[in-house]
């Protein structure tokens, strides 16, 4: 628990310092006012531990209980304050612990609850508070957390989907790599010693085989640099504006894979938007947040070109569509949901469209990896065999004419 260095008056007017311990600021002065010390200066003591603890994120599972179980406590008319602090004792992420501590101290102040979420972006993502601030001018905050409740465990689930249809082939890439670098480093320079020793002359399988072991073996900073390069790349990519432009555009197109992300994209762009249009959130700013909480920067600016287009007043479902990442049955349900009044129904029902699908694609894609790995350990593990056998049998041959 943090720790908070203090000066305070007795009531005798003497002046007494210490450290209190608290989750924040206002809980240590009413800790200090419960014990008759008249707090004059409170600020936190803080070291490297705990500078690296607040820089954690909140897990989305525990935004999942705190948004039901809000929602909950203020269906059965519980005050929104009382309601923070029974929920600041429940939540076991000690992060979230102290997220929601300075909420109710900021409530106390008088800030708003959106208000009060709004200081902690490292709990609540731009998409959830876009949809409270709308969710408080309305007055069904309790409905709006449940929605975003169901909201973050269908993404939940969605990425669990992704995460157990990839892990099994990622595997089969890793230990086929290992068995790669094992056979080549470690196995063949000992048959190449062997082989020497006989003064045969091997075939060109073998002959192959030895000179990517002695590759291996001899210029192996060659490997360390390409994979030095690799890295340096890969952090390119991924820290540089034009780096993340040209990874998104490349992942996009990908065979197979572009396929699958596209679909992912959509069916978390559908979500996040249904959930943000039935909570009442205007439709430009629900596109707004929705394209700042898309990762991929080629979506992100056809989102943010479509909302230019729809504040000149071309509306939503043909800026949508002139972006071309939609794909036919989407736009045609954003024109239905447009011009029907029902654009929170069509959406859900991509999202449910583009959720099915992502599943079938996942099952694809990974009835393609798979095979695709195994074929690979297997050519490589047969080439290794030929080579070794056919060397073993044109040593037995001269060895049997001399």
């Amino acid at each position: 628990m943090p720790k908070f260095k203090f000066t305070a008056t007795t009531p005798e007017g003497v002046r007494v310092s210490g450290l209190e311990n608290a989750l924040t600021v206002g809980m240590a002065r009413r800790s200090l006012l419960a014990r008759n010390l008249q707090p004059e200066t409170v600020h936190e003591k803080r070291n490297i531990l705990s500078l690296e603890i607040t820089k954690k994120k909140v897990k989305r599972r525990e935004l999942m209980y705190f948004s039901r179980q809000m929602a909950v406590f203020m269906r059965a008319g519980i005050p929104v304050l009382e309601a923070m602090e029974v929920m600041t004792t429940e939540v076991g992420d000690k992060v979230f612990e102290r997220v929601l501590a300075e909420m109710s101290d900021s409530l106390r102040a008088g800030e708003t609850f959106a208000g009060a979420a709004d200081e902690h972006p490292e709990a609540f993502p731009p998409y959830y508070l876009g949809i409270l601030r709308s969710a408080e001018l309305t007055g069904n905050l309790d409905t709006v957390l449940d929605q975003l409740s169901d909201y973050i465990e269908r993404d939940l689930e969605a990425k669990r989907k992704v995460s157990s249809a990839l892990i099994y082939p990622a595997i089969v890439m890793v230990l086929a790599i290992v068995a790669v670098v094992v056979i080549a480093g470690f196995v063949l320079p000992k048959f190449q010693v062997f082989f020497a020793s006989l003064h045969a002359k091997l075939p060109l399988p073998t002959r192959m085989l030895l000179a990517i072991a002695n590759f291996f073996t001899n210029d192996w900073y060659v490997i360390v640099g390409v994979v030095v390069a690799i890295v340096a790349g890969a952090i390119a990519l991924t820290v540089t504006s034009r780096g993340r432009e040209l990874r998104d555009t490349v992942l996009l197109r990908t065979p197979v894979l572009g396929d699958l992300i596209t679909t992912a994209i959509l069916e978390r762009f559908c979500r996040i938007l249904c959930t943000m249009v039935d909570a009442g959130v205007p439709i430009p700013d629900a596109l707004q947040v929705t394209g700042d909480a898309t990762a991929n920067r080629v979506f992100r600016r056809g989102l943010f070109s479509a909302r230019e287009a729809m504040l000149r007043g071309e509306g939503l479902a043909a800026p949508l569509a002139a972006t071309q990442l939609f794909p036919t049955a989407a736009r045609h349900m954003f024109v239905v949901g447009e011009s029907t009044g029902t654009l929170d129904e069509q959406l859900n029902s991509a999202a449910s469209y583009f959720d099915k699908e992502l599943e079938y694609k996942l099952k694809h894609f990974t009835a393609l990896f798979e095979p695709a790995v195994i074929l690979f350990v297997g050519l490589v593990v047969g080439f290794v065999a030929i080579a070794l056998v056919s060397a073993m049998y044109g040593i037995f041959r001269q060895v049997k004419v001399t």
